[in-house]
């Protein structure tokens, strides 16, 4: 029985079902409260500073924090959230939606704690769009509503906005990103390798294969060109009824050709 299993047994009454309705529920209502007092979000903020001051509940207000406030996009963005995070504990079950989400969560925290800086859930969010892609690659999104697009490739554009942000970002914000994708690879980690070490060995078995093909004579060859199957593959070969068995012509000289005996 593997880890998830015995989590989900010994602490599976505690999960909480449907984590990510209150999620957006609270997203929802920070984003009204937000328009009326802009100064909410930085009372919200994960600051550790401020938390080490007593301020204990930004340890989980920054995960209501909307990802925009402008009300098209924030409406869009917010249901997306819904519907992975409802379709990912489908798949997965309460408790382990709540792991991964939980620690993707903490790892967040302990990041910020480690650099000094601040965070919203922007990165973590992402993370739940990369786990949604990885088991649904073919669920085909709406971009504005008209365009469908399978989300593997959005997922395929993310992974290189996170490679461009690590690349570039401050040491402080390199190390956020890298921290917030932890949950992915501690639930998909060993899938993925599994999978590269399957790509790299079907590699050198066709390499090895294509090798063997090389090193062994070519099965047909006409007699007048010498042209072999592994020229043109699409090549007919044939015998001809008044030459010996010993020769064979492609289709281009089959009919054009100087008969040849066999000699006794």
């Amino acid at each position: 029985m593997n880890l998830i299993n015995q989590i989900e047994r010994k602490f599976g009454h505690l999960a909480i079902r449907r984590l990510m309705y209150y999620i957006i529920l609270a997203n929802a209502a920070v984003w009204l409260l937000g328009n009326i007092n802009p100064t909410l979000i930085k009372q919200l903020q994960l600051v550790p500073e401020l938390v080490l001051r007593g301020q204990i509940w930004r340890l989980i207000s920054f995960i209501t924090i909307p990802p925009t406030f402008n009300p098209l996009w924030g409406i869009i963005t917010l249901y997306l959230y819904y519907l992975i995070g409802t379709n990912l504990e489908n798949e997965w079950g309460t408790v382990k939606f709540n792991l991964y989400y939980f620690t993707g969560m903490f790892a967040t925290i302990v990041a910020v704690f480690i650099t000094g800086g601040s965070a919203t859930s922007y990165y973590l969010n992402l993370s739940l769009f990369l786990a949604f892609a990885r088991i649904n690659p073919h669920f085909e999104l709406l971009i504005f509503f008209i365009l469908p697009v399978k989300i593997k490739y959005i997922a395929w554009f993310i992974w290189l906005i996170f490679g461009y942000n690590i690349l570039s970002s401050p040491f402080n914000e390199t190390i956020a990103i890298i921290v917030a994708l932890i949950n992915y690879f501690l639930f998909f980690g060993k899938d993925t390798i599994d999978l590269i070490k399957l790509k790299r060995q079907v590699h050198f078995n066709r390499k090895r294969f294509f090798d063997e093909i090389a090193s062994t004579p070519p099965i047909h060859r006409c007699a007048v060109c010498e042209i072999t199957e592994r020229d043109d593959r699409r090549m007919d070969f044939s015998y001809c009824k008044e030459c010996s068995d010993d020769y064979q012509y492609c289709s281009k000289h089959i009919n054009e050709h100087q008969h040849q005996k066999q000699n006794h």
